[in-house]
């Protein structure tokens, strides 16, 4: 495993495209509403990251076809974008987007209510959001990379919410995809030492049922196995001497 360490003029880059991430997760959001497509939510995005001069990174990766990732109810990640899939009162909608400026990645998540959903669907929502907030204060220089994992294991699976094991996080830096991984599941204390410098995109995906999915035809899209709603959350934090630090808030 080599882990590549940023030095602060690279994290400093990373920030600003973090920062346009944001720009672009803040121009969908008001269009996550009942009887939009996600369509729709696509080319707000692809608007938005054409007006700010970068490039969306999704599309194209391994032939991925749009900018965006929509994966609705019991669609875990890597929905695909489709002016045929509308958007309904009560459904909950994950919108996962990464894009680059001057060769740095940066990559966020937000599963967004819409309209109304039920009680049980807004605990998912919090408990899986509280799952990446508690791991990313676990970033700390000294601490072991499975503290980070168990934050959210540890968080989510005594409410009785299902740790997707298939998908997790990962590094990022000049590519998308980076050493280490970062599961969302562990025994705090274990793995890689955490130094300043990592960067790291960590992003619980939490099933209301069991931890098991999988692939549908398309070939990307991955849902649960017993049809239970999930919700994922993601944000790109660099770990500095002062603590961590999150690029794409």
């Amino acid at each position: 495993m080599a882990i590549l360490i940023k030095s602060p003029a690279e994290i400093e880059k990373m920030r600003i495209s973090g920062k346009a991430l944001r720009q672009v997760h803040d121009a969908v959001a008001p269009f996550v509403k009942p009887g939009a497509t996600t369509m729709d939510l696509e080319n707000a995005a692809v608007r938005k990251i054409a007006e700010l001069g970068a490039v969306a990174a999704f599309k194209g990766y391994h032939g991925y076809p749009a900018a965006l990732c929509t994966s609705i109810n019991d669609e875990v990640v890597h929905g695909i974008p489709n002016e045929k899939r509308v958007l309904n009162e009560g459904d909950i909608v994950s919108v996962d987007c990464g894009v680059i400026i001057d060769g740095f990645y940066s990559d966020a998540a937000v599963t967004y209510p819409v309209g109304k959903v039920s009680p049980e669907t807004q605990k998912l929502l919090d408990v899986t959001l509280a799952s990446l907030e508690a791991a990313i204060q676990r970033c700390q220089v000294g601490g072991r990379l499975f503290d980070i994992s168990a934050a959210v294991q540890d968080l989510c699976e005594p409410e009785g919410f299902g740790v997707v094991r298939d998908f997790v996080g990962h590094g990022i830096g000049k590519s998308m995809h980076e050493d280490p991984q970062v599961p969302n599941f562990g025994s705090a204390g274990k793995g890689p030492r955490l130094k300043a410098g990592m960067v790291l995109a960590i992003e619980p995906m939490i099933n209301a049922g069991g931890p098991e999915v999988r692939v549908l035809k398309d070939g990307w899209t991955a849902v649960t196995v017993d049809g239970g709603y999930s919700a994922h959350f993601e944000h790109t934090v660099a770990l500095t001497k002062d603590g961590p630090r999150v690029l794409t808030r």
